[in-house]
Protein backbone atom coordinates (compact mmCIF):
# COMPACT_ATOMS: atom_id res chain seq x y z
CA UNK A 1 0.00 0.00 0.00
CA UNK A 2 1.93 3.28 -1.14
CA UNK A 3 1.36 6.20 0.31
CA UNK A 4 1.64 9.63 -1.21
CA UNK A 5 3.74 12.20 0.28
CA UNK A 6 0.38 14.66 0.97
CA UNK A 7 -1.59 11.94 2.36
CA UNK A 8 1.30 10.97 4.73
CA UNK A 9 1.43 14.68 5.55
CA UNK A 10 -2.63 13.87 6.42
CA UNK A 11 -1.78 11.21 8.40
CA UNK A 12 0.78 13.16 10.02
CA UNK A 13 -1.15 15.89 11.03
CA UNK A 14 -3.99 13.68 12.16
CA UNK A 15 -1.49 11.53 14.61
CA UNK A 16 -0.79 14.85 15.88
CA UNK A 17 -3.69 15.68 16.89
CA UNK A 18 -3.84 12.50 18.72
CA UNK A 19 -5.83 9.91 16.55
CA UNK A 20 -5.01 6.54 16.92
CA UNK A 21 -5.98 5.11 13.50
CA UNK A 22 -3.24 7.48 12.10
CA UNK A 23 -0.81 6.08 14.46
CA UNK A 24 -1.80 2.87 13.63
CA UNK A 25 -1.41 4.06 9.45
CA UNK A 26 1.87 5.40 10.13
CA UNK A 27 3.11 2.18 12.00
CA UNK A 28 1.95 -0.10 8.91
CA UNK A 29 3.51 2.08 6.53
CA UNK A 30 6.85 2.32 7.89
CA UNK A 31 7.72 -0.61 10.29
CA UNK A 32 9.18 -2.56 7.53
CA UNK A 33 11.58 0.19 6.52
CA UNK A 34 12.36 0.41 10.15
CA UNK A 35 12.43 -2.98 10.89
CA UNK A 36 14.79 -3.82 7.39
CA UNK A 37 16.98 -0.90 8.77
CA UNK A 38 17.93 -1.85 12.20
CA UNK A 39 18.14 -5.92 11.13
CA UNK A 40 20.72 -4.76 8.82
CA UNK A 41 22.52 -2.92 11.58
CA UNK A 42 21.94 -5.99 14.48
CA UNK A 43 21.73 -9.07 12.75
CA UNK A 44 19.54 -10.03 15.41
CA UNK A 45 16.03 -10.32 14.65
CA UNK A 46 14.67 -9.78 17.69
CA UNK A 47 16.99 -7.03 18.97
CA UNK A 48 15.68 -5.47 15.40
CA UNK A 49 12.23 -5.66 16.60
CA UNK A 50 12.60 -4.31 20.12
CA UNK A 51 14.70 -1.37 18.84
CA UNK A 52 11.45 -1.07 15.92
CA UNK A 53 8.83 -1.15 18.63
CA UNK A 54 10.83 1.74 20.75
CA UNK A 55 11.81 4.02 17.53
CA UNK A 56 7.56 3.93 17.07
CA UNK A 57 7.19 4.69 20.85
CA UNK A 58 9.73 7.53 21.07
CA UNK A 59 8.23 8.51 17.55
CA UNK A 60 4.76 8.53 18.95
CA UNK A 61 5.79 10.08 21.89
CA UNK A 62 7.09 12.99 20.26
CA UNK A 63 5.33 13.50 16.88
CA UNK A 64 4.67 16.86 18.25
CA UNK A 65 8.37 17.94 17.26
CA UNK A 66 9.13 16.11 14.06
CA UNK A 67 9.62 18.81 11.02
CA UNK A 68 7.95 18.19 7.90
CA UNK A 69 10.36 19.74 5.85
CA UNK A 70 12.00 16.38 6.18
CA UNK A 71 10.71 12.92 5.29
CA UNK A 72 9.40 10.94 8.05
CA UNK A 73 11.16 7.82 7.10
CA UNK A 74 14.40 9.68 7.54
CA UNK A 75 13.06 10.98 10.90
CA UNK A 76 12.25 7.90 12.10
CA UNK A 77 15.38 5.92 11.00
CA UNK A 78 17.24 8.75 12.88
CA UNK A 79 15.53 8.42 16.17
CA UNK A 80 15.98 4.29 15.47
CA UNK A 81 19.55 4.50 15.08
CA UNK A 82 20.20 6.84 18.17
CA UNK A 83 18.46 3.67 20.31
CA UNK A 84 21.02 0.95 18.64
CA UNK A 85 23.76 3.33 19.30
CA UNK A 86 22.44 4.11 23.03
CA UNK A 87 21.62 -0.09 23.40
CA UNK A 88 25.33 -0.89 22.13
CA UNK A 89 26.81 2.12 24.78
CA UNK A 90 24.47 0.17 27.50
CA UNK A 91 25.74 -3.51 26.43
CA UNK A 92 29.09 -2.48 26.78
CA UNK A 93 28.96 -0.58 30.13
CA UNK A 94 27.52 -3.85 31.70
CA UNK A 95 30.16 -5.93 29.86
CA UNK A 96 32.46 -3.92 31.63
CA UNK A 97 30.85 -3.33 34.41
CA UNK A 98 31.01 -7.82 34.87
CA UNK A 99 34.65 -7.64 33.55
CA UNK A 100 35.01 -5.48 36.88
CA UNK A 101 32.78 -7.88 39.38
CA UNK A 102 34.92 -11.02 38.24
CA UNK A 103 36.80 -10.36 40.71
CA UNK A 104 34.07 -11.09 43.07
CA UNK A 105 33.04 -14.15 41.46
CA UNK A 106 32.82 -15.74 44.77
CA UNK A 107 30.54 -13.34 46.27
CA UNK A 108 28.35 -12.91 43.61
CA UNK A 109 27.93 -16.88 43.50
CA UNK A 110 26.80 -16.36 47.03
CA UNK A 111 24.44 -13.60 46.58
CA UNK A 112 22.68 -14.94 43.44
CA UNK A 113 21.25 -17.64 45.97
CA UNK A 114 17.30 -16.02 46.85
CA UNK A 115 16.75 -15.82 50.27
CA UNK A 116 13.34 -16.70 52.01
CA UNK A 117 13.04 -12.70 51.90
CA UNK A 118 13.73 -12.44 48.38
CA UNK A 119 11.36 -14.82 47.20
CA UNK A 120 8.96 -13.21 49.38
CA UNK A 121 9.45 -10.20 48.01
CA UNK A 122 9.59 -11.12 44.64
CA UNK A 123 6.06 -12.81 45.37
CA UNK A 124 4.61 -9.69 46.84
CA UNK A 125 6.23 -7.73 43.82
CA UNK A 126 4.33 -10.48 41.05
CA UNK A 127 1.03 -10.32 43.00
CA UNK A 128 1.27 -5.90 42.94
CA UNK A 129 2.04 -6.30 39.14
CA UNK A 130 -0.69 -8.52 38.48
CA UNK A 131 -3.16 -6.34 40.41
CA UNK A 132 -2.16 -3.40 38.63
CA UNK A 133 -2.61 -5.43 35.02
CA UNK A 134 -6.24 -5.81 36.09
CA UNK A 135 -6.49 -2.42 36.24
CA UNK A 136 -6.21 -2.61 32.28
CA UNK A 137 -8.91 -3.03 30.01
CA UNK A 138 -9.27 -6.78 29.26
CA UNK A 139 -7.57 -6.90 25.85
CA UNK A 140 -5.04 -5.25 26.68
CA UNK A 141 -4.71 -7.60 30.02
CA UNK A 142 -5.07 -10.55 27.73
CA UNK A 143 -1.87 -9.04 25.16
CA UNK A 144 -0.30 -9.00 28.45
CA UNK A 145 -0.67 -12.11 29.53
CA UNK A 146 -0.53 -13.74 26.41
CA UNK A 147 3.43 -12.40 25.83
CA UNK A 148 4.62 -12.45 29.32
CA UNK A 149 2.94 -15.28 31.66
CA UNK A 150 2.32 -17.57 28.23
CA UNK A 151 5.61 -16.53 26.27
CA UNK A 152 3.93 -16.40 23.44
CA UNK A 153 5.84 -14.67 20.03
CA UNK A 154 3.93 -12.02 18.37
CA UNK A 155 3.30 -14.44 15.47
CA UNK A 156 1.16 -16.34 18.13
CA UNK A 157 -0.58 -14.13 19.93
CA UNK A 158 -1.44 -12.77 16.77
CA UNK A 159 -2.83 -16.01 15.68
CA UNK A 160 -4.59 -16.68 18.84
CA UNK A 161 -6.03 -13.25 18.50
CA UNK A 162 -7.11 -13.22 14.79
CA UNK A 163 -5.51 -9.79 14.42
CA UNK A 164 -2.74 -9.04 12.11
CA UNK A 165 0.75 -8.97 13.82
CA UNK A 166 1.25 -4.71 13.65
CA UNK A 167 -1.87 -4.62 15.44
CA UNK A 168 -0.42 -6.95 18.04
CA UNK A 169 2.79 -5.06 19.04
CA UNK A 170 0.51 -1.50 18.63
CA UNK A 171 -1.57 -3.40 21.41
CA UNK A 172 1.35 -4.82 23.63
CA UNK A 173 2.88 -1.10 23.20
CA UNK A 174 -0.16 1.00 24.62
CA UNK A 175 -0.53 -2.13 27.29
CA UNK A 176 2.92 -1.24 28.39
CA UNK A 177 2.86 2.36 28.68
CA UNK A 178 -0.64 2.07 30.34
CA UNK A 179 0.56 -0.17 33.08
CA UNK A 180 3.32 1.90 33.72
CA UNK A 181 1.32 4.99 33.75
CA UNK A 182 -0.91 2.87 36.39
CA UNK A 183 2.60 2.04 37.97
CA UNK A 184 3.79 5.31 38.68
CA UNK A 185 0.78 6.75 40.13
CA UNK A 186 0.77 4.78 43.15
Amino acid sequence: MEKTNDSIKDIIKKAKEGNQIAFSTLLDTFWNDVYGFQLLRTKNENDAEDITIRTFSRAFDKIDTYDDAFEFKTWLIAISKNLHVDLIRKRKRSLLDEMESQGDAVKKVLDETPTVEDRLITEQNLADLLLDIKKLKPHYQEVINLRYFNELSYAAIAKELNEPVNNVKVKLLRAKKLLAEIIKKK
